[in-house]
């Protein structure tokens, strides 16, 4: 079966939906990039994890949703997607619109993801 990057990106999605460290740590490449105004700019799967890993301890309540999720080539899709939260220590809300791009290799590891936000957070 060839591998579908929008069906991927589901995926991976669910497991950050789930806030299940394990898989999502599974997704990532060794040497992945991620690019996003949540996070910053991380280099490397452990950064990249670390950071997730404060995110949702300042948003545990994290829900997400997917407005769209399309390949754009045979190891790349996007996802167009809204944020609501709030913030475990302030209370103050978070919604965040935006859209992402998802590069994977050929092992379906995602390799880079470059997160636009829409508006200021």
């Amino acid at each position: 079966m060839a591998f579908d990057p929008a069906d991927a990106i589901d995926r991976f999605h669910a497991a950050i939906n789930a806030l299940d460290f394990p898989e999502i740590e599974r997704w990532f490449a060794e040497d992945a990039t991620y690019v996003s105004n949540g996070v910053g700019s991380l280099a490397g799967r452990a950064e990249i994890m670390a950071a997730f890993r404060r995110y949702f301890d300042d948003y545990p309540d994290q829900t997400a949703e997917n407005s769209l999720v399309e390949t754009l080539t045979p190891l790349s899709g996007r996802a167009v997607w809204s944020v609501r939260a709030t913030h475990s220590k302030t209370g103050k809300p978070l919604i965040r619109e935006g859209e992402e791009t998802i590069t994977f290799n050929a092992d379906g590891k995602v390799t880079r993801v470059d997160v636009t936000d829409y508006q200021e957070f």
